[in-house]
C-alpha cells in the first residue's frame, strides 16, 4: 500500500471512502486491505464483532467479500447483514453489540461508483482521529493472526425484520395510518424490502415504485435524484404522499398530491413543528450552511432556536449531540432524529411526517405552510480537481464581489462537493430571478477557470 504522509486523511472523504469501482480506493486490493485495518482498529479498542451492510450495486458483492476477508484475517468476526439501508447498520450496532459498522455504499451516485461508509456502536460516524488510525494501518502490511485466532463469519438473517420493527416503534403510540395512500419510490436501492413493509404494516395503502434492482439500476431515472416518476405516481394513486429515498435509504424527500416536492428544510420544519406542538421538542434544529434561510425565520417565529453547521451529516449529527437537541438535517433530505437513530434516517424521518399528516388530518402544503422560502439556486459544475478550481483568483474574486453586491439582501456559498468531482454554487436571493442570474454568471465564471479561459 502506498504510504501515507503524516495523518493526512488520504482516502477517507465527508462521508467514509467513496470512488469509481475498478480505480483506487474501490479496487478488491485496497477494499481487502481496509478490512484488515478497520479490524486491526477494532481489535485495538478490545473489541471483536464487526457487521457489514451493503445497498444493491452489483459491486457490492466483490467489496463485501474483501472486507470479510481483511477483517477476519485480523482476528475480527463478521455479521453479513446483505441489503439493508445506512440507517439500519446504524442502529443494528446496539442491538447486535458490535463494535464497528460498515456499510457499503455510495449513496445517490450511480451504479459504477461505490463506497464504504462507518459507524461505531452509538451509531454514530468514526471521527477523524478515528479514521486517521485506520489508515495509518493501511501503510502496514496485512499480518494475519494464528489460524486458531482467525474470525468467523455469519449471514444475520433477521437484521431487516429487526429494523422494520424498530422503524414502526418510532411512531407515536395510538397514531395509525390507515386511511392515508403512499407512495415510495425506492431507487431501486437499500430500502426496497423495508421501507414499503414500514407504512403497510402501519396501516397505508402502498403503491411502490423502483423496487426492481438488478444491481445496475440503483438511482437511474427514480428516487431522490429524479422525482419525475414519484410525481406521476401520486397523481395517477390520487396518493396522500410520495417518498422517494436515495440509494441507501438515509435520506428521502417527499411529494403532496399536487406535484410538489418537499426538501429536508420542509421535513425538518414539520417534525420540529409536530414536537413543539404536542410539547417533545427538545431543544432547537440544527441545519447548515445550505439551509434556506427560510426555515431558520419560520423555526424562529415558533421560537425554536436554529444553529447551522458545515455541510455534511456528520457535521450535523455532532453539532446536534454537542448541543444536546434531537433534530437536525441538510436540505438533500439527510434528516436526523437522534432520539431515535444516530444518523440521518429516509424511513424515519419521513414516517414522522406522515404520522404528523394522519394524527393533525393536514396536507403536507397544510404542514409546511408557515415556511416561506426564500428563492435560493443550487448548480453543479463538474471539474476535475474541484479544490484547484475553488483557489482560482479570477473564481475568488467573483465570489468576493457578488458577495459584496448580494450585502444583507442574499448569500452566496461556493463549496467543494464532498461525494463528486463538482463545485456546488448556492445562490439566495429575494428576488428569484437575480439569484439565477448570480448563480449562472458564478456558474460560468468556475467553468471558464477550469477550460483556461482568463
Amino acid at each position: 500500500m502506498n504510504p501515507l504522509p503524516g495523518d493526512r486523511l488520504e482516502y477517507f472523504g465527508t462521508d467514509g471512502i467513496r470512488g469509481k469501482v475498478g480505480e483506487l480506493p474501490m479496487t478488491p486490493g485496497f477494499c481487502l486491505d481496509l478490512g484488515w485495518a478497520a479490524g486491526k482498529f477494532v481489535a485495538e479498542h478490545s473489541g471483536s464483532l464487526a457487521i457489514i451492510g451493503k445497498d444493491t450495486r452489483i459491486s457490492g458483492y466483490l467489496i463485501e467479500s474483501v472486507l470479510e476477508a481483511g477483517m477476519v484475517s485480523a482476528g475480527i468476526n463478521v455479521g453479513l447483514l446483505g441489503p439493508q439501508p445506512t440507517p439500519a447498520v446504524a442502529h443494528l450496532m446496539g442491538e447486535l453489540h458490535a463494535d464497528l459498522g460498515l456499510v457499503i455504499s455510495a449513496s445517490h451516485n450511480p451504479y459504477t461508483d461505490n463506497g464504504i461508509k462507518f459507524f461505531l456502536r452509538n451509531g454514530s460516524k468514526l471521527a477523524k482521529s478515528d479514521e486517521a488510525r485506520i489508515e495509518r494501518w493501511l501503510r502496514e502490511p496485512i499480518e494475519i493472526v494464528e489460524p486458531g485466532r482467525i474470525g468467523k463469519a455469519q449471514r444475520i438473517d433477521d437484521a431487516q425484520d429487526r429494523y422494520v420493527e424498530f422503524c414502526k416503534s418510532t411512531m407515536n403510540q395510538g397514531v395509525s395510518l390507515a386511511g392515508l395512500s403512499v407512495v415510495v419510490d425506492c431507487a431501486h436501492g437499500a430500502g426496497y424490502r423495508v421501507a414499503p413493509r414500514v407504512f403497510e404494516e402501519l396501516g397505508a395503502t402502498v403503491h411502490t415504485l423502483a423496487n426492481e434492482p438488478d444491481g445496475l439500476n440503483i438511482n437511474v431515472r427514480c428516487g431522490s435524484t429524479d422525482t419525475r416518476a414519484l410525481r406521476a405516481s401520486v397523481a395517477s394513486h390520487a396518493a396522500d404522499v410520495g417518498i422517494a429515498l436515495d440509494g441507501d435509504a438515509d435520506r428521502a424527500l417527499m411529494v403532496d398530491r399536487e406535484g410538489d416536492c418537499y426538501d429536508g428544510d420542509d421535513i425538518l420544519f414539520v417534525i420540529a413543528a409536530s414536537r413543539l406542538r404536542q410539547g417533545r421538542l427538545s431543544g432547537g434544529v440544527v441545519g447548515t450552511t445550505m439551509s434556506n434561510s427560510g426555515l431558520e425565520r419560520a423555526l424562529g417565529e415558533l421560537d425554536i432556536p436554529f444553529v447551522r453547521s458545515d455541510v455534511g451529516d456528520r457535521n450535523v449529527s455532532q453539532l446536534v449531540a454537542e448541543k444536546g437537541w434531537h433534530l437536525g438535517g441538510e436540505t438533500s433530505g439527510h434528516v436526523l432524529c437522534r432520539d431515535h437513530v444516530g444518523t440521518g434516517d429516509g424511513i424515519v424521518a419521513s414516517l414522522q411526517v406522515v404520522g404528523e399528516m394522519a394524527s393533525s388530518k393536514k396536507t403536507l402544503r397544510e404542514l409546511t405552510a408557515r415556511f416561506v422560502k426564500v428563492p435560493q439556486v443550487l448548480l453543479n459544475i463538474p471539474v476535475a480537481n474541484p479544490r484547484d478550481s475553488l483557489g482560482n483568483g479570477s473564481v475568488q474574486n467573483a465570489i468576493k464581489e457578488l458577495e459584496r453586491v448580494l450585502d444583507a439582501e442574499g448569500r452566496v456559498l461556493v463549496r467543494q462537493s464532498g461525494t463528486e468531482s463538482m463545485v456546488r454554487v448556492m445562490v439566495e436571493h429575494h428576488d428569484a430571478h437575480a439569484a439565477e442570474s448570480h448563480a449562472t454568471r458564478l456558474a460560468n465564471t468556475i467553468d471558464e477557470a477550469r477550460a483556461g479561459v482568463s
